[in-house]
């Protein structure tokens, strides 16, 4: 049973992007400040990345680690959802199920892919080294 009405679930639902969330524009300003330039939602590839690198054949992933389920346990964005676990626990199972079934596509086709959480951007947790690997990495 969930804890608040349809109509104030229903709202807040609506006000979630999957696009230009504050994550994905930290991440953006990041990389372009390393002087890297990028597309933006490819939707020829599967999971249409966040940023794509086609000279490169690498893509980055930006996953909220609400909704893709982070289960590192120094995350401390993701949390199992108390009300209304039979519609969630299915849901939330999907996204990571895509998600795999996605990057399993693009290394299919010869593309890298790198996550970077949610909770990662807030800490910094060198990620302008991790980046520079990963696009730099032969």
């Amino acid at each position: 049973m969930d804890r608040i009405s349809d109509e104030a679930r229903s709202r807040t639902m609506r006000a979630i992007k999957s696009k230009d969330t504050e994550p994905e524009l930290a991440i953006r300003r990041l990389v372009h400040s390393m002087g890297y330039r990028y597309r933006l939602h490819r939707h020829d590839l599967p999971g249409r990345p966040d940023l794509v690198f086609p000279g490169r054949k690498r893509v980055l992933f930006i996953h909220g680690c609400f909704w893709h389920s982070h289960q590192d346990p120094r995350c401390k964005r993701f949390h199992q959802p108390k009300s209304n676990r039979e519609y969630w626990a299915p849901k939330l199972r999907r996204n990571r199920d895509r998600d795999r079934e996605n990057r399993a596509r693009l290394l299919a086709l010869g593309w890298e892919s790198l996550v970077i959480w949610e909770c990662e951007v807030e800490t910094g947790d060198d990620l302008k080294g991790r980046i520079r690997e990963f696009l730099e990495g032969s």
